[in-house]
């Protein structure tokens, strides 16, 4: 987990955390105290998992919350006990507060109803539609962070399989690291009001360079 994505937790005791980590690893199954090394496992973990992931779904699923919860499993199990489990912990990234654990299922059943059940199948006549699709289900469930860890990049997941129902190119999110981050969250913070529109500009701006380069 590296320093850039590590959130502040309520209620978790250090026994959570990897022994001999100080602090920086989560407690995993494969015992490792290094963020370095976690961030390359996870990493390395996430290709397979995704190749895996867009041979499991076809361009007419229209995703749920059971679907959302094995994205993670199926990137995670090998790693983390709690691989495709809602937290039970309460985070915050700087002053941003997330939703309370205790309302993550009611969250992701609202989420499946209200945003899942309109925006996927992502086959929408013009891009503009498809552009808001992506930015409405990215920005929600970036919103309710269903997980303890990983919640960015399963929301990434869910976006590239939306993609590719839309008939567009794998995506590539290196637009929102490094200076694009505070941009990003700027765009999720909007979210809030349920204003997509910065989430949209991204998800443009990411589709436009794709398939240039496709």
């Amino acid at each position: 987990m590296s320093p850039d994505d590590r959130y502040d937790v309520s209620g978790l005791s250090e026994t959570q955390f990897e022994p001999g980590s100080d602090g920086l690893v989560l407690k995993n199954l494969l015992g490792i105290t290094s963020s370095a090394e976690m961030d390359e496992v996870e990493a390395n973990v996430l290709v397979v998992a995704v190749d895996y992931l867009v041979r499991m779904y076809d361009e007419e699923h229209r995703f749920t919350a059971n679907d959302i919860c094995e994205f993670h499993r199926v990137w995670l199990r090998g790693i983390y006990a709690w691989a495709g489990e809602y937290r039970q912990v309460n985070v915050s990234k700087g002053d941003f507060m997330f939703a309370a654990a205790g309302r993550v299922p009611a969250l992701l059943s609202e989420y499946e109803r209200d945003v899942l059940s309109h925006c996927t199948p992502c086959k929408f006549a013009t891009r503009v539609e498809v552009v808001h699709a992506l930015a409405e289900a990215h920005v929600e469930l970036v919103l309710i962070h269903p997980f303890r860890e990983g919640n960015g990049r399963v929301s990434r997941v869910l976006s590239t399989l939306m993609a590719l129902q839309a008939g567009l190119p794998l995506l590539d999110f290196s637009l929102i690291a490094g200076e694009g981050k505070e941009s990003y969250f700027a765009a999720v913070r909007a979210g809030l009001d349920r204003n997509y529109r910065p989430m949209e500009r991204i998800f443009a701006q990411i589709i436009e360079r794709n398939v240039a380069e496709s």
